[in-house]
């Protein structure tokens, strides 16, 4: 094989990885990550289910005032008759008669619970429990949602990363043949030697297109959580450095508590406390009253309300309720609602207790990354000179193509390492937000 042939080799090779590079991302319009984030939450379906579920509880507990009797029914009527016919006496028929016109009007109210033990200002509170619970939904869907975008995003970074990385080892590979062809013309190097170079260049290729795949597919993930038509990606100048969280381990962990998950749990205790102490309301009478007014207008000549004599009628009730024996529904539905409310209490000490596990876990990751970060930056400059080194004394003839090979496998790693710890650091700082329920700038 001649240094001419390695030459087309290696040219071959940067076109196709040019060429897929473009076919990768070419379409692709780059978008901010609020603004993704911001059309994520608008059109996920876990947030547009949150946002409906909040509007039909909020219905609900408009609904509850008329539904449990606080207000109580309103009705008016009229009325208007006239009777008239045939009447026999001992068999004989009497002269044909006829009634004027009688109307009346009355104005009633329902029945009003006075006093229930307490059920309905228990079936109230429920309902208002509840829509606290899915608020405190909502809140928790919008920093799933923006989790989910934040990881796609951070992932078209990391690609392009990659991307930039396999640029530089593909360049590296294209210097290593031309001085293996360059010694191997020159008798000094053996066709190994261009061989090898030639292996590197097809691996530069290799991390090339993995890295253009990568891109694209991140992309095509974020397309979906921003539900555009077009396909999005990330800023092109957008590096996403990670910056520190800015707020104390303390501050944190007492964010986390009142978090949006455990936010939601305490407000289902709250509802299954209202649901239990409705349920043992059943046990008390209940007590109701209904009036109603009316009058009415006898012997109109004219079909008119004013002719005539009128008689009033008023009435008031009271009722009294009391259950003594329903096959033993109120028990069931009082141990129900006891195992629901012990339940919920139980959810909500394990879900604090969840919170600054998750909490603890992401602050060391955090941790650890950021570490990583300043670690493998040395890592990078230290295996940078080292290849400068060796490279020049396998230029010199000093130093073996292996040796050469290896010192850039070295830096390849690190340069992949420190990629690695900044998409660690990444999401970590992300699912932090996503516990306390906020975004740290």
């Amino acid at each position: 094989m001649t240094g001419r042939t390695m030459i087309r080799i290696a040219a071959t090779v940067a076109v196709a990885a040019g060429t897929a590079s473009a076919q990768a991302v070419g379409d692709a319009r780059p978008i901010s990550l609020d603004e993704a984030v911001r059309l994520a939450q608008l059109n996920q379906p876990q947030t547009v289910q949150a946002r409906n579920t909040v509007r039909n509880a909020e219905m609900q507990v408009r609904r509850s005032w008329f539904d449990l009797g606080f207000i109580p029914t309103l009705g008016i009527g009229s009325s208007w008759s006239q009777r008239g016919g045939d009447r026999y006496a001992e068999g004989v028929k009497l002269p044909s008669t006829a009634t004027p016109w009688s109307f009346g009007r009355n104005l009633s109210i329902g029945n009003f619970t006075l006093f229930d033990g307490g059920q309905r200002w228990n079936a109230l509170r429920t309902s208002r429990a509840n829509l606290d619970a899915n608020e405190a939904a909502i809140v928790t869907a919008r920093y799933s949602v923006a989790l989910n975008v934040k990881t796609a995003y951070y992932a078209v970074l990391t690609a392009r990363e990659q991307r930039a990385a396999a640029d530089r080892q593909l360049e590296q590979a294209r210097q290593q043949l031309a001085v293996a062809t360059a010694k191997m013309n020159a008798g000094s190097a053996t066709r190994t030697d261009s061989l090898s170079a030639a292996i590197a260049i097809g691996q530069a290729r290799q991390a090339i297109l993995n890295a253009d795949n990568a891109v694209a597919n991140a992309n095509a993930q974020l397309t979906r959580y921003a539900a555009t038509t077009f396909t999005v990606t990330a800023m092109p100048n957008d590096t996403a450095e990670v910056t520190p969280l800015g707020v104390s381990e303390a501050e944190l962990l007492r964010l986390a508590l009142i978090g949006p998950q455990v936010t939601q749990s305490t407000a289902q205790v709250r509802s299954a406390e209202a649901s239990r102490r409705q349920a043992n309301s059943r046990y008390f009478p209940t007590f109701t009253m209904g009036a109603s007014y009316g009058w009415t207008i006898e012997n109109s000549q004219k079909f008119q309300f004013a002719d005539g004599p009128n008689g009033t009628s008023t009435g008031l009730n009271f009722g009294f309720n009391y259950t003594f024996w329903d096959n033993f529904q109120r028990e069931q539905q009082r141990a129900n609602a006891r195992t629901t409310h012990e339940n919920a209490e139980a959810n909500l000490r394990d879900q604090r207790f969840l919170v600054q596990q998750n909490l603890t876990q992401q602050l060391n990751t955090f941790r650890t990354a950021m570490a990583s970060i300043e670690l493998n930056r040395l890592q990078i400059a230290a295996a940078e000179e080292n290849v400068r080194v060796v490279q020049q004394q396998y230029n010199l003839g000093t130093k073996q193509v292996l040796d050469l090979l290896t010192a850039q496998t070295s830096l390849d790693n690190a340069r992949t390492q420190l990629i690695t710890s900044r998409q660690n650091a990444r999401i970590a700082k992300a699912n932090i937000e996503s516990i306390i329920g906020r975004d740290l700038r």
